[in-house]
């Protein structure tokens, strides 16, 4: 039976009591994760202050590049260990973990390190009503204790994305992982201590939302920010707490996003493009499509063109050859797709594909399995255009004219990402630039390069991330003025 542990001041800290980890592909137990108290999460704080106040903190910033380089490597080095514990807690195919999750964790704290390594301060030179001269030029600083509240579909990708930059910018971390998935961010601590980071510095603390690690560290004082990923409503409880001391936030959080086909598009590539938006990650991918707008001449026939596309993802454990679609996360977020493919009959749709559970056979028929689902026919107004799903399902509708896409995609309380497909260079400028979202890829999707801004518009999040932009929300800019 596999015990996933708190991980605080650098040792595997027990919990009071424990919680079940299992698996989304068959329900099987995996292991048992023991649940931080307000005594553990008290202890991982104090222990990230002491590591900010000792060696950590009075590190060079050269050796803490030297020593992030060494966890991403150690990361590589045990790749099939870190792939094998997120498709246990996932369930996601071997594809797609072994070629987006585990290669991007590692990543995530070479690009940082490296960034912060290189990146530019300014200095001015001024008069002074003396007749003199001053010379002004800026220092950064980190921020603190970062509280780094993570999410269940993309469990070490988006850790690392916050802890990553966190190190860099020489803070101390306590991670509260999702309580669906925290096999990796455990896993981490063992590649911590190998590879000699100081104890204290990265620390773990499991757990659930309300009443437990994750109330406790929003809440605690010691924490100076937090960062977190995941839906809206929970962002709103966590800015409340964090407004007690003024603490800063970063949330990249909910979104309904849209995909926009004009007739022009490459009809292949788009199709494709599509395919993946919708039900990559069985369609819980924060930045995925769950709303199509498609130009009406192309209209019949991109629908046809993704049906088969949808009908032809194979369903099935990580390990199995060929397939194309995972499971939900857990029987509850299972409940609560299958509630929207009913709500969406039941407002009229024409249900194009899917809507129902797949057969599976054996040991997975008792997973969280859900079927690639497209419609068709719905309102604006219906529930499943207006609210998050976070599943693999999309609803195409036609438009017109450009001017209509527009105010399709952006009639949404939220604003996370947008696609757009189209071979005409002056509409993909035109669009981009008037779709209220973070992030606006035209002809792909999920095509990420680290240096640039990330985060949402609207609902969906507060702050960016990602390359310098990071150092905004890590760092305090602290300007230092000597009169010469």
């Amino acid at each position: 039976m596999k015990q996933f542990m708190n991980f605080i001041g650098g040792e595997f800290v027990a919990g009071a009591k424990t919680f079940e980890n299992r698996a989304p592909v068959d329900n099987r137990l995996i292991g048992l994760v023991h649940e931080a108290g307000a005594a553990e999460v008290d202890a991982a704080v104090r222990a990230a202050r002491a590591a900010l106040d000792g060696e950590w903190g009075r590190m060079s910033v050269a050796r803490r590049v030297e020593l992030l380089h060494a966890v991403a490597d150690e990361i590589n080095r045990r790749f099939d260990d870190f792939l094998a514990a997120e498709m246990a807690d996932t369930g996601k195919p071997h594809a797609l973990a072994s070629h987006v999750d585990i290669p991007r964790g590692a990543a995530n704290f070479k690009v940082f390190a490296d960034i912060v390594k290189n990146v530019p301060t300014e200095s001015f030179e001024m008069a002074t009503p003396d007749g003199g001269q001053a010379l002004n030029y800026a220092v950064r600083s980190p921020l603190g204790v970062i509280g780094v509240v993570c999410p269940w579909n993309l469990p070490l990708l988006l850790m690392t994305w916050k802890v990553g930059p966190a190190l860099a910018c020489g803070n101390t971390v306590v991670v509260k992982p999702s309580e669906e998935t925290p096999a990796t961010a455990t896993l981490l601590g063992e590649v911590m201590n190998a590879v000699g980071i100081p104890a204290g510095v990265y620390n773990v603390v499991h757990g659930f939302g309300p009443d437990s690690a994750g109330e406790f560290l929003t809440r605690h004082p010691g924490v100076n920010g937090i960062t977190f990923t995941g839906e809206t409503r929970t962002g709103e409880a966590i800015m409340a707490a964090a407004a007690k001391g003024v603490r800063p936030v970063s949330f990249e959080l909910g979104g309904k996003n849209a995909g926009i086909v004009f007739a022009d598009a490459d009809f292949d590539k788009a199709v494709a493009g599509i395919t993946r938006s919708a039900f990559e990650n069985c369609g819980q991918v924060c930045l995925g499509t769950e709303r199509v707008y498609v130009q009406r001449p192309i209209f019949d026939r991109f629908v046809a063109a993704l049906k088969i596309k949808a009908e032809a993802l194979k369903p099935g454990p990580s390990e199995e050859p060929g397939v194309g679609l995972g499971p939900l996360i857990s029987r509850e977020h299972q409940r609560k797709v299958l509630s929207y493919y009913e709500k969406a009959v039941q407002a009229g749709a024409t249900v194009v594909t899917g809507g129902g559970v797949p057969a599976m056979k054996g040991a997975l028929a008792e997973g969280n399995w859900v079927q690639p689902t497209i419609w068709t026919g719905l309102p604006e107004t219906a529930a499943v255009i207006r609210e998050e799903i976070f599943g693999p399902c999309c609803h195409i509708a036609p438009f017109d004219t450009e001017e209509e896409a527009i105010a399709l995609a952006n009639a949404t309380d939220y604003g996370l990402a947008t696609t757009v497909w189209t071979e005409n260079l002056g509409r993909a400028h035109r669009v981009a630039k008037r779709v209220e979202v973070g992030i606006c890829w035209v002809n792909s999707w999920f095509l990420r390069d680290l240096r640039t801004a990330f985060g949402g518009a609207k609902a969906s999040g507060i702050g960016r991330e990602g390359g310098v932009h990071s150092l905004e929300f890590y760092t305090e800019l602290r300007n230092v003025c000597i009169k010469l």
